[in-house]
């Protein structure tokens, strides 16, 4: 009786083991990359503008290949680098892109977006 209740139990423990390493894990949301790593690196004043910018560009095209869309800021951080090297044409398409693909963003875009406009003395 107690042989049979112990290769019973025996016998669960094992099937549940083997159950249990075949569930996979919830894949993330968002393709990050080294997107935080790069981040940090940059305000750190560890790279310049154009390394941030090729290498967000590389998370792009693995985000792309993987399936999964962009993190949260990764457009916005591109589009500042991109203003920071004068490229002003490129900044406001990913602060754009930014908030139509988080719409949330929206107030801190439009202000960035402002910011960005008054040096060249247009008014909004």
């Amino acid at each position: 009786m107690i042989r049979r209740y112990i290769t019973t139990l025996a016998a669960l423990a094992l099937a549940s083991s083997a159950l249990s390493g075949c569930a996979s894990r919830p894949q993330p949301l968002y393709h990050w990359g080294s997107f935080q790593a790069q981040q940090y690196a940059y305000f750190k004043g560890q790279k310049g503008p154009e390394e941030g910018i090729q290498e967000l560009l590389k998370i792009q095209e693995e985000a792309k290949a993987a399936g999964r869309p962009v993190p949260p800021g990764l457009k916005a951080h591109m589009g500042l680098l991109y203003g920071l090297t004068g490229r002003t044409d490129l900044l406001e398409q990913n602060l754009l892109a930014e908030r139509q693909q988080f719409p949330e963003s929206s107030v801190y875009v439009d202000f960035l977006l402002k910011k960005q406009s008054k040096p060249q003395g247009s008014a909004q």
